[in-house]
Protein backbone atom coordinates (compact mmCIF):
# COMPACT_ATOMS: atom_id res chain seq x y z
CA UNK A 1 0.00 0.00 0.00
CA UNK A 2 1.29 3.43 -0.96
CA UNK A 3 0.12 5.80 1.78
CA UNK A 4 0.52 8.83 -0.49
CA UNK A 5 -2.21 7.40 -2.72
CA UNK A 6 -4.64 7.28 0.22
CA UNK A 7 -4.18 10.99 1.01
CA UNK A 8 -6.52 13.34 -0.83
CA UNK A 9 -5.03 16.44 -2.45
CA UNK A 10 -7.28 19.49 -2.68
CA UNK A 11 -5.95 22.14 -5.06
CA UNK A 12 -6.23 25.84 -4.21
CA UNK A 13 -7.28 25.31 -0.57
CA UNK A 14 -7.37 27.34 1.60
CA UNK A 15 -6.16 29.81 -1.01
CA UNK A 16 -5.03 29.72 -4.67
CA UNK A 17 -1.72 27.96 -5.26
CA UNK A 18 -1.92 25.73 -2.18
CA UNK A 19 -2.14 21.95 -2.60
CA UNK A 20 -3.84 20.90 0.65
CA UNK A 21 -2.90 17.39 1.81
CA UNK A 22 -6.01 16.00 3.52
CA UNK A 23 -5.28 12.96 5.68
CA UNK A 24 -8.95 12.37 6.55
CA UNK A 25 -9.05 9.89 3.66
CA UNK A 26 -6.15 8.03 5.27
CA UNK A 27 -7.98 8.00 8.61
CA UNK A 28 -11.11 6.48 7.05
CA UNK A 29 -9.10 3.71 5.37
CA UNK A 30 -8.66 1.02 8.05
CA UNK A 31 -5.56 -0.54 6.49
CA UNK A 32 -3.98 2.83 5.72
CA UNK A 33 -4.65 4.21 9.21
CA UNK A 34 -3.23 1.08 10.87
CA UNK A 35 -0.17 1.15 8.63
CA UNK A 36 0.46 4.84 9.32
CA UNK A 37 0.27 4.28 13.10
CA UNK A 38 2.54 1.22 12.87
CA UNK A 39 5.09 3.10 10.78
CA UNK A 40 5.07 6.11 13.12
CA UNK A 41 5.70 3.80 16.10
CA UNK A 42 8.42 1.72 14.37
CA UNK A 43 11.34 4.18 14.88
CA UNK A 44 10.70 3.96 18.62
CA UNK A 45 11.47 0.25 18.91
CA UNK A 46 13.43 -0.13 22.15
CA UNK A 47 13.10 3.55 23.10
CA UNK A 48 11.61 4.62 26.41
CA UNK A 49 8.61 6.90 25.85
CA UNK A 50 6.55 8.22 28.77
CA UNK A 51 3.85 10.08 26.83
CA UNK A 52 2.71 11.01 23.36
CA UNK A 53 1.85 14.67 22.72
CA UNK A 54 -0.45 15.44 19.81
CA UNK A 55 -1.07 18.82 18.20
CA UNK A 56 -4.68 19.87 17.66
CA UNK A 57 -6.61 18.42 15.89
CA UNK A 58 -5.46 15.59 13.63
CA UNK A 59 -2.48 15.05 15.91
CA UNK A 60 -5.02 14.04 18.57
CA UNK A 61 -6.30 11.20 16.39
CA UNK A 62 -2.87 9.91 15.44
CA UNK A 63 -1.34 10.57 18.85
CA UNK A 64 -4.16 8.83 20.69
CA UNK A 65 -3.78 5.72 18.55
CA UNK A 66 0.00 5.74 18.99
CA UNK A 67 -0.27 6.27 22.76
CA UNK A 68 -2.63 3.31 22.93
CA UNK A 69 -0.22 1.16 20.94
CA UNK A 70 2.70 2.18 23.18
CA UNK A 71 0.61 1.85 26.38
CA UNK A 72 1.50 5.39 27.49
CA UNK A 73 -0.45 8.55 28.30
CA UNK A 74 -1.52 11.22 25.84
CA UNK A 75 -1.03 15.01 26.13
CA UNK A 76 -3.26 17.26 24.01
CA UNK A 77 -1.60 20.42 22.72
CA UNK A 78 -4.44 22.84 22.09
CA UNK A 79 -5.01 26.30 20.72
CA UNK A 80 -5.34 29.04 23.31
CA UNK A 81 -8.46 28.99 25.48
CA UNK A 82 -9.56 25.40 24.82
CA UNK A 83 -8.26 23.66 27.95
CA UNK A 84 -10.33 23.90 31.15
CA UNK A 85 -7.59 23.79 33.80
CA UNK A 86 -4.56 26.00 34.50
CA UNK A 87 -2.28 26.08 31.47
CA UNK A 88 1.09 27.19 30.20
CA UNK A 89 1.31 28.64 26.71
CA UNK A 90 3.79 29.26 23.93
CA UNK A 91 3.27 31.70 21.07
CA UNK A 92 4.35 31.37 17.46
CA UNK A 93 4.28 33.51 14.36
CA UNK A 94 1.62 33.15 11.70
CA UNK A 95 1.67 34.68 8.25
CA UNK A 96 -0.49 37.54 9.56
CA UNK A 97 -0.13 37.61 13.33
CA UNK A 98 0.60 35.45 16.34
CA UNK A 99 -1.13 32.40 17.81
CA UNK A 100 -0.60 30.31 20.94
CA UNK A 101 -0.68 26.65 21.93
CA UNK A 102 -1.25 25.42 25.47
CA UNK A 103 -0.98 22.38 27.70
CA UNK A 104 -2.22 21.86 31.23
CA UNK A 105 0.40 22.74 33.84
CA UNK A 106 0.31 19.14 35.10
CA UNK A 107 0.34 17.43 31.68
CA UNK A 108 3.99 16.39 31.83
CA UNK A 109 6.49 15.86 34.61
CA UNK A 110 10.12 16.94 34.57
CA UNK A 111 12.26 14.40 32.76
CA UNK A 112 9.44 12.66 30.91
CA UNK A 113 10.33 11.46 27.43
CA UNK A 114 7.83 12.62 24.82
CA UNK A 115 6.93 11.65 21.27
CA UNK A 116 5.46 14.69 19.48
CA UNK A 117 2.93 13.81 16.76
CA UNK A 118 1.00 15.70 14.10
CA UNK A 119 -0.41 14.95 10.69
CA UNK A 120 1.79 17.33 8.71
CA UNK A 121 4.94 19.43 9.03
CA UNK A 122 4.96 22.52 6.81
CA UNK A 123 6.74 25.65 8.09
CA UNK A 124 7.30 24.21 11.57
CA UNK A 125 5.75 27.11 13.47
CA UNK A 126 3.21 25.13 15.49
CA UNK A 127 5.53 22.15 16.04
CA UNK A 128 8.35 24.45 17.14
CA UNK A 129 6.04 26.13 19.65
CA UNK A 130 4.89 22.72 20.91
CA UNK A 131 8.51 21.66 21.44
CA UNK A 132 9.35 24.85 23.34
CA UNK A 133 6.22 24.45 25.44
CA UNK A 134 6.91 20.83 26.37
CA UNK A 135 10.54 21.58 27.15
CA UNK A 136 9.56 24.53 29.37
CA UNK A 137 7.38 22.03 31.26
CA UNK A 138 10.49 19.87 31.80
CA UNK A 139 9.96 17.19 29.14
CA UNK A 140 12.51 15.77 26.72
CA UNK A 141 11.38 15.40 23.11
CA UNK A 142 12.58 12.01 21.87
CA UNK A 143 11.11 12.21 18.36
CA UNK A 144 8.87 14.45 16.26
CA UNK A 145 6.74 12.25 13.97
CA UNK A 146 4.52 13.34 11.09
CA UNK A 147 2.58 11.53 8.39
CA UNK A 148 3.32 14.19 5.76
CA UNK A 149 6.33 16.46 5.27
CA UNK A 150 6.29 19.40 2.88
CA UNK A 151 10.10 19.74 2.69
CA UNK A 152 10.09 22.83 0.46
CA UNK A 153 8.52 24.79 3.34
CA UNK A 154 11.43 23.91 5.65
CA UNK A 155 9.61 22.94 8.84
CA UNK A 156 11.38 19.64 9.42
CA UNK A 157 14.74 21.34 8.89
CA UNK A 158 13.79 24.00 11.46
CA UNK A 159 13.04 21.28 14.01
CA UNK A 160 16.33 19.53 13.21
CA UNK A 161 18.10 22.88 13.71
CA UNK A 162 16.54 22.85 17.20
CA UNK A 163 18.37 19.54 17.75
CA UNK A 164 15.28 17.34 17.30
CA UNK A 165 14.98 14.04 15.50
CA UNK A 166 12.23 14.25 12.87
CA UNK A 167 10.54 11.48 10.94
CA UNK A 168 7.75 11.51 8.37
CA UNK A 169 6.11 8.81 6.28
CA UNK A 170 5.52 10.77 3.08
CA UNK A 171 7.17 13.82 1.51
CA UNK A 172 5.34 15.91 -1.06
CA UNK A 173 7.96 18.02 -2.84
CA UNK A 174 7.14 21.29 -4.54
CA UNK A 175 4.37 22.24 -2.13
Amino acid sequence: MNLAEVIRTIPDYPKPGIMFRDITTLLTDARGFRRAVDELVQPLAGAKIDKVAGIEARGFILGGAIAHQLSVGFVPIRKKGKLPHETIAESYELEYGVDEVEIHVDAVNAGERILLVDDLIATGGTAGAAIRLLERAGATIVLCAFVVDLPDLGGADKLRAMGKQVTSLIAFDGE
